[in-house]
């Protein structure tokens, strides 16, 4: 499956009487595993089968993040800087958190870098065969006033040896109208281990749906794109897929063989030197964005990722 297979490009807008729908829009369900959510004292901690898989933390300087993840062999699979020093990391881009949701360019402030995504509440924290984790969060100004808002609907889950995670957000102009200006900085991101970028020249490797790799992948539309190498003598790889319900699908990707690896609907004029990206929300609007993390022993085609994101593409949303 390759983007021919799909149509034009779809822009879905939702007006705001359909928050409460857009909230209850999950995947169907896939029983593979017992995965228990309990909050903690950062946030709330996710177990598989009794083992740690990952901690949703409300804050860490200025934003919600996923730290650390834990992939199929037990090992962390995103960078431990800047939550935590570790021997041979590179400590460059404090602001590449794990994995975590921010843009470059929200009416002008940057939620990349800097400006705050406050936690507001736990709507769900939810025990099952699949894991789930739903908040509301508030996007602050410097003087701390809200411009808006986000619902993300976090699912967690296994599929043979891969593990996963599902990340849907909801953005809602809920205070006046917010404009996402055209920057390949955003919006939803990891940095990857040290030893799985390609830079860390250890066999790391970036490819697409299109077939494009390393370098060629930057700034490319494509269904999914998946990042792997080795970690402790052992390949392991994180497949980022973009749904088909998503606003703007297929994405634009703003991955990088230093290991930052990004979605990004918005930098239309940054990856391919012409047109304009922004978007301007009206007040009471919403986007909705919708993300699969695989994260997958093996390769690309021994872990059969073309195969796992056609499962998932054709999964409705309710």
């Amino acid at each position: 499956m390759t983007l021919r297979d799909f149509g034009p490009p779809r822009v879905f807008v939702y007006a705001s009487s359909f928050i409460v729908m857009a909230g209850l829009m999950i995947f169907a369900d896939f029983a593979y595993a017992q995965v228990e959510v309990k909050e903690s004292e950062r946030g709330a901690v996710v177990m598989i089968n009794g083992q740690f898989f990952t901690e949703y933390w409300r804050n860490f300087n200025g934003t919600p993040i996923l730290w650390p993840i834990i992939g199929p062999t037990g090992k962390p699979v995103t960078r431990n800087y800047p939550m935590a020093k570790a021997p041979g990391e590179r400590e460059d881009h404090p602001h590449h958190r794990s994995l975590w949701f921010g843009h470059g360019d929200v009416n002008g402030l940057s939620y990349w870098h800097r400006e705050e995504i406050r936690h507001r509440q736990f709507e769900l924290l939810e025990s099952g065969t699949v894991g789930k984790i739903v908040t509301r969060n508030d996007w602050l100004d410097p003087k701390g006033n809200p411009i808006c808002e986000d619902r993300r609907f976090l699912r967690f889950g296994t599929e043979g040896k891969a593990r996963w995670i599902d990340f849907v957000i909801t953005i809602t102009a809920r205070y006046g109208p917010v404009r996402f200006g055209d920057t390949k900085e955003g919006i939803f991101a990891l940095r990857v281990a040290e030893t799985i970028k390609v830079d860390a020249n250890l066999g790391g490797k970036i490819i697409n749906s299109e077939g494009q790799v390393n370098q060629e992948a930057w700034g490319k539309k494509a269904l999914w794109v998946d990042y792997y190498g080795p970690i402790d003598g052992e390949i392991v790889g994180i497949a980022v897929m973009n749904h088909p319900s998503s606003f703007r699908f297929p994405t634009f990707w703003h991955v990088r063989t230093y290991g930052l690896f990004a979605a990004n609907p918005f930098g239309v004029r940054d990856f391919t030197g012409s047109g304009d990206g922004s978007f301007e929300l009206k007040e009471g609007e919403t986007i909705r964005l919708a993300y699969r993390v695989w994260i997958h022993p093996g390769d690309t085609e021994t872990a059969g990722v073309a195969q796992a994101y056609e499962r998932f593409a054709r999964e409705e949303l309710k």
